[in-house]
């Protein structure tokens, strides 16, 4: 009875083990890669249950949803400025968001959440100004 009841628990155990969320970083930056006023990285696929956490590397920067561009019924978000905070996306889909202080100068991410977003057209069709629509460019095209 020992030997059932414990097999079973480590059944349950290794089944469970590997469900775990997992927790990116992305940074929030005023000079990296691909330039100025950037995330880091600027792109991430993660899995529906994970987090993502924003890093404030560079003060004056947050992270806030671009309307559209989630899956429909997504929560939205917006970090404060300045203040590390995490996220977690339960939703299958793509998500586009931005630095609202500094849009306007192109600083932009995606995270891809699950495989084959249904929503990766709508997200597109979102109008951006010309910096944050190049940005978004590269973004697209590592979508799978």
């Amino acid at each position: 009875m020992i030997r059932e009841t414990f097999g079973a628990a480590m059944l349950l155990f290794g089944a469970t083990a590997g469900a775990q969320a997992t927790e990116v970083s992305i940074k929030t930056l005023n000079s990296g890669p691909g330039g100025m006023m950037v995330f880091d990285p600027a792109f991430v696929k993660i899995q529906p249950g994970d987090t993502v956490r924003f890093v404030p590397t560079d003060k004056g920067h947050n992270a806030e949803l671009i309307k559209g561009m989630a899956p429909e019924g997504a929560p939205t978000f917006k970090t404060v400025v300045s203040r590390e905070e995490t996220v977690t996306f339960d939703k299958p889909g793509l998500y586009g968001f931005k630095c609202s202080p500094h849009y306007i100068m192109g600083m932009v991410g995606l995270i891809e959440v699950g495989d084959k977003p249904e929503n990766l057209e709508a997200a597109k069709a979102v109008q951006h100004g010309k910096l944050a629509a190049k940005r978004f460019e590269p973004l697209f095209a590592n979508v799978q």
